[in-house]
């Protein structure tokens, strides 16, 4: 068990990278195919932790109920959350992606309550409802510039794309606190990027044939570098690691991190223009973030 503080900075650090990686990986978009790009990134971080696939000493055998929930954990939050999520911010803004993100802990929830009959409280109610209102003004958003409309013609299903990995996400989080009961960080992470590669392959070699590598600029190689590192390797490591030493009923409230990221570094580092509407859907929605994660009156001594 890790210490209740370093424990808190290994979820904040990974949502942050999640959120941050979401938005960056738009110019990786324009360069390579996404299922290229899906490839290519968990090839990379494979090589970068193919030491960590070793079974540990003291590690139980796997049961087969844990090698499919090791499979279910990379199609949904691997596989199918890496195609939604590239071509869904390849069609719509990073400040977009981060509105429809902050749905996720709602989406957890709600998620548990369907599929693990966990009950819901009034207040997760009131955090799906923010959710669902945040997205529909999004909706309602006009872009704050004539170019902006033409640069996006497909924004609605971009949004939509990205919802279903905000689904996808919802499943890798559930699926998670099982895995983490069986296996270290490390192993799950390796298992889970490996699982991924395979998922990507075909599709993957496909496109890498007809594809100039050469005309690929270093800084774009570089951010590649970053985006595979941190989407395969940094940010599940970390979130697995934080769930080590924090409730998974706790963990959630971190998640807050993730549509903020997103957001700032699509309009700080990408220069992508925020209007009057989608600074409320974007507020609203942080609010039903809060509303779904912080914990209770009975929860708040169990992070003291």
């Amino acid at each position: 068990m890790i210490a209740r503080p370093l424990a808190y900075a290994c979820l904040a650090l990974s949502m942050s990278l999640v959120g941050s990686y979401v938005a960056l990986s738009k110019p990786l978009t324009l360069i390579f195919p996404v299922f290229l790009l899906g490839w290519l990134r968990f090839g990379a971080g494979g090589l970068a932790i193919l030491h960590w696939l070793k079974k540990p000493v003291d590690e139980a055998p796997m049961s087969a109920r844990t090698k499919g929930l090791v499979f279910l954990e990379s199609f949904f939050g691997n596989f199918l959350f890496t195609v939604c999520m590239l071509f869904g911010v390849s069609m719509t803004t990073a400040v977009s992606a981060g509105v429809i993100m902050a749905a996720i802990p709602a989406v957890v929830a709600l998620m548990s309550w369907f599929i693990l009959r966990e009950r819901i409280g009034l207040r997760i109610w009131a955090a799906i409802a923010c959710a669902a209102v945040g997205i529909a003004l999004l909706g309602l958003a006009k872009p704050t510039h004539a170019g902006a409309e033409a640069a996006h013609p497909q924004a609605w299903l971009g949004n939509l794309l990205v919802f279903g990995a905000v689904l996808c996400e919802a499943a890798y989080a559930i699926i998670g606190k099982k895995l983490t009961g069986s296996l270290g960080p490390r192993r799950i992470t390796a298992l889970i990027n490996l699982w991924g590669f395979v998922l990507m392959t075909p599709l993957g070699v496909y496109y890498a044939l007809q594809f100039d590598f050469a005309a690929v600029s270093a800084g774009i190689w570089l951010l590649f570098i970053f985006y595979a590192l941190a989407a395969s390797v940094w940010t599940v490591w970390l979130w697995m690691t934080g769930l080590k030493g924090v409730p998974a009923s706790q963990a959630g409230v971190f998640m807050v991190m993730l549509p903020v990221s997103t957001a700032l570094v699509g309009v700080l580092v990408l220069g992508e223009p925020i209007t009057r509407l989608q600074w409320l859907a974007f507020a609203i929605s942080l609010a039903g973030v809060l509303l779904a994660t912080l914990p209770g009156r009975s929860q708040r001594s169990v992070l003291a």
